[in-house]
């Protein structure tokens, strides 16, 4: 019975998480998410289907991570690392992608997602996925 609760409870966390991470992401690209995605900005949409993948990423990464190992803690200790340890990746995740704007001085990656330009999109989608692989494996 204890698997199960806390199956459910990580995945609830787990899912509130995921909405937080996606909610980060859209500050970091000035567009509104939202409006774009209705516009039909594919951009976007790339965008916001690599951040819920990177999220998900990082997330079984901090759950399944050796500090939420320890028989000696209480759920709590593990939940609380569970959520420090993502808010690090994502932050980690976001200040990756701000690096490169600045390094990137060919075009502007966030007027361009906002143009709707798809292959801007797809890029800074394989930023995010990417540098939530390369989180993940530090965290572990």
């Amino acid at each position: 019975m204890e698997g199960i609760l806390g199956t459910i409870i990580y995945s609830v966390i787990g899912f509130i998480l995921m909405l937080v991470g996606n909610f980060l992401v859209d500050l970091a690209i000035p567009c509104h998410f939202p409006t774009e995605i209705k516009r039909g900005n594919k951009a976007v949409g790339y965008i916001s289907a690599a951040s819920s993948i990177a999220v998900g990423i990082l997330l079984i990464s901090v759950i399944a991570s050796p500090v939420n190992q320890n028989t000696n803690t209480t759920i709590l200790q593990d939940l609380t690392s569970t959520v420090i340890y993502f808010v690090l990746g994502i932050v980690l995740c976001i200040l990756g992608y701000l690096s490169m704007l600045v390094f990137n001085k060919k075009y502007n990656l966030n007027e361009e997602i906002g143009n709707g330009n798809s292959a801007a999109g797809l890029m800074v989608s394989g930023i995010f996925i990417g540098l939530a692989i390369l989180i993940s494996g530090a965290i572990q």
